[in-house]
């Protein structure tokens, strides 16, 4: 069970994120933006309240980086799709070489990979982004990839079998 010390910043983080993520893009892509708190003076400015480390995190989850425009100045802005197809190739060659076997248990697939490389192909999952995957552990040659549901496993499971294929 979950313990909620303060329901605000619960909600703020949790439920209130892809919302608040959606308007942090619209923002940079509209506007020079080349610090934190700027970007937190223009949410502020649209209704929406955040912490600097919630900010942080949500930078960090949609990858955004600086870049110098043609006219010198720096600014966040969303990488360039081509990085996303170019990792996403090599995060699927990582698990063709990787994965030996996947199986199903309820809401959680288990994977064995070669010995030692159980971590590496929870980490290329894990920068696939798949949606219903809560979290993932890594052994030696075994890995635990916990889904919210039993529909979310199975679909995960597809998905991972055709990658594999």
């Amino acid at each position: 069970m979950i313990q909620v010390t303060n329901i605000t910043n619960y909600l703020e983080e949790n439920q209130l994120k892809p919302g608040r993520q959606s308007v942090i893009l619209d923002i940079i892509s509209k506007e020079n933006i080349s610090t934190q708190n700027q970007l937190l003076e223009a949410l502020a400015q649209r209704g929406i309240k955040s912490t600097q480390a919630t900010l942080s995190r949500d930078m960090k989850d949609m990858r955004l980086i600086k870049e110098t425009g043609a006219d010198g100045q720096v600014r966040y802005v969303k990488p360039p799709e081509a990085d996303d197809r170019s990792n996403s190739s090599r995060l699927h060659k990582i698990l063709k070489e990787s994965v030996l076997s996947l199986d199903l248990a309820q809401n959680i697939l288990v994977m064995k990979t070669l010995s030692g490389l159980a971590s590496g192909a929870c980490s290329a999952i894990d920068g696939m982004h798949f949606e219903g995957l809560v979290g993932t552990l890594a052994g030696d040659d075994t890995a635990f990839l916990a889904m919210t549901d039993m529909d979310a496993a199975e679909k995960l499971l597809g998905t991972l079998q055709e990658l594999l294929a």
